[in-house]
């Protein structure tokens, strides 16, 4: 279980640091690259040629992705075109509720941050972002949590106030981790240590690759039993339930629990979105090429080009690689000397008509493989945190952060920095087959389902009265433009997921493969998570530079510059 640490407001949280020890980081182990360094670095990321200062650089895909993306290039000097089908932001998707204070609104993607994001965490802290504790099950920022299974309900504070088959739960999953020497690949983490963490996961990776979540549970002493399994599937650890996360690889959940990125989460004070969209509009200090004053905003007239429709591979003479060619909604054709695909990769197969020249085939099969997860959510404003009142027989909360077998699975109150003030619920946070019962629902509808499943394990409070506005409400599966909330790989991705990430290094590619460069978490080793898509910004960024004759100070070698000591480790194929 996780717990939160509360932050000082106008600073990043301080990631895990024991005494001596470095900070844990989502920098590994796929690939030890340690993004947090390069960033703080002052010699910069690097610099492109004078005779290339201007020069336009497509970057489809206007998340945090794209505009980190956008931003980099546009600090060495180079012209980023931003196109954006929706808005700005992606899936930092924030929505202000009628009636709530600016602290407290419905974020319908990405709402938690751990401290271990130092590369998300350094664009929040240059952007002067704020931080409040995530109220997360059990977590130093929540109240209480009730665990209800089977029609049984559990009020706790703390885990230790749960019944004695949650803790020996708890135990067991602490037990299976050391299995694959948790501690040890941690501290490796921390310190840096490349050689160590590449000893303990190319290993894991050979011997892993092939099972799911769920078998490697049934493979562990402490949950030989179904009981075991069924209460960590709807209970978990961190966020709660991983039961939605059972056919998925058990790879995936070893780099989430290695990189602590279930752990401490933070929330941003006053919505995520305020990332992208200050980022968007920020005039840095130090800029080369363009005026002090230059933004993206001011670079595109203050908004971003419309949706992509086609991208093509034009040869341009005396270019063996080839240009892009884009063309947009609004039916303009441009072409560019590079390209940054930053959006969720299936829109290549459906959205966006493509050259099949534009990636190797065995890139493309990487992207039709791709699988993602849907996810769904509803928030409802309401009049104040009632939640905090007391039951006068019990004097317990009349209500509690809530993770359940029911229909609405995870239920999260939001608070305000005024106690008294208008507050916000998470009615239900939901993914996979639980989103996809929700999906032919409107929101009233839903609204109705969630209501009458807490009133069951809540039946003294009216929750109703409490509400103040409409519903809010999204099921990333059914977004034009995402098409599900992020990629999660299935057993046997781990080669596909080498090919993509590895993409923007692309001096194995034959040339005329080249200029195009994907980012974006869903390319990342950690899809779904904000650290993922800044770090692939960070490689698509050296890969345009590269391909621009471009270079990083000897002091500050980027991913590229390291590639062959860092590079994820390669499976046969045969």
């Amino acid at each position: 279980m996780t717990s939160a640490v509360p932050t000082a407001a106008g600073s990043a949280p301080a990631a895990d640091t024991p005494a001596n020890d470095r900070p844990l980081t989502m920098s590994g182990p796929d690939f030890p690259f340690a993004y947090d360094e390069f960033l703080a670095h002052p010699a910069g990321l690097g610099q492109v040629p004078a005779e290339h200062h201007g020069t336009e650089v497509a970057v489809i895909g206007g998340g945090l992705s794209g505009v980190v993306t956008a931003y980099e290039l546009m600090r060495m000097g180079l012209k980023p075109v931003v196109y954006e089908a929706d808005r700005i932001g992606g899936r930092l998707r924030t929505e202000r509720l009628p009636g709530a204070p600016a602290d407290v609104v419905a974020e319908m993607g990405a709402m938690r941050f751990p401290p271990t994001s130092t590369s998300f965490w350094h664009y929040s802290d240059r952007m002067g972002l704020t931080t409040s504790p995530f109220p997360n099950p059990l977590s130093a920022a929540t109240p209480s949590t009730v665990v209800d299974l089977k029609g049984e309900s559990h009020y706790a504070t703390h885990l230790d106030e749960l019944p004695e088959v949650y803790r020996e739960v708890a135990r067991a999953w602490d037990q299976t981790l050391e299995s694959v020497e948790h501690t040890r690949m941690q501290k490796a983490i921390r310190e840096r240590d490349v050689a160590t963490q590449k000893e303990i996961w190319n290993r894991l990776v050979e011997k892993l690759d092939n099972q799911t979540f769920y078998g490697f549970l049934c493979e562990s002493p402490g949950f030989s039993s179904f009981r075991n399994r069924e209460v960590f599937g709807q209970v978990g650890f961190g966020t709660g339930g991983w039961d939605t996360d059972f056919p998925n690889s058990i790879l995936e959940i070893l780099r989430v629990t290695y990189t602590g990125a279930d752990d401490d989460h933070m929330g941003i004070v006053g919505g995520v979105d305020q990332l992208p969209l200050r980022l968007w509009e920020d005039a840095p200090d130090k800029l080369v090429h363009w005026a002090q004053g230059t933004s993206l905003a001011s670079l595109h007239g203050g908004d971003p080009r419309p949706a992509v429709t086609a991208l093509r591979r034009t040869a341009a003479k005396g270019d063996p690689a080839g240009n892009i060619t884009v063309t947009d909604s609004s039916g303009s054709t441009r072409t560019y000397a590079a390209a940054v695909f930053t959006a969720q990769s299936w829109m290549m197969l459906s959205k966006i008509d493509c050259d099949d020249d534009l990636l190797p085939i065995d890139h493309w099969t990487a992207i039709e493989r791709t699988h993602y997860m849907e996810s769904s959510k509803l928030f409802v404003p309401v009049d104040r945190a009632f939640w905090r009142d007391k039951d006068p027989e019990t004097g317990r909360d009349v209500m509690s952060m809530t993770l359940t077998d029911r229909m609405t699975r995870g239920t999260y109150l939001l608070e305000g920095e005024d106690p008294d003030g208008p507050a916000a619920i998470c009615m239900s946070y939901t993914w996979c087959d639980d989103s996809l019962k929700w999906l032919p629902l409107s929101g009233n509808e839903r609204l109705e389902v969630m209501l009458a499943s807490l009133g069951k394990i809540y039946p003294g409070v009216d929750i109703r009265s409490h509400i103040t506005g409409d519903p809010v409400t999204v099921s990333w599966e059914d977004e034009p433009y995402f098409m599900g909330a992020f990629k999660a790989n299935l057993p046997g991705h781990y080669r596909y997921q080498r090919r993509l990430f590895t993409h923007f290094h692309q001096a194995d590619l034959d040339e005329r493969y080249r200029g195009l460069f994907l980012a974006g978490d869903d390319v990342s080793w950690t899809a779904g998570w904000a650290e993922g898509a800044v770090q692939t910004a960070l490689n698509a960024v050296w890969g345009v530079m590269h391909h621009f004759g471009g270079q990083t100070d000897p002091s500050n070698p980027g991913p590229g510059d390291r590639f062959d000591e860092l590079a994820p480790v390669t499976l046969p194929e045969d």
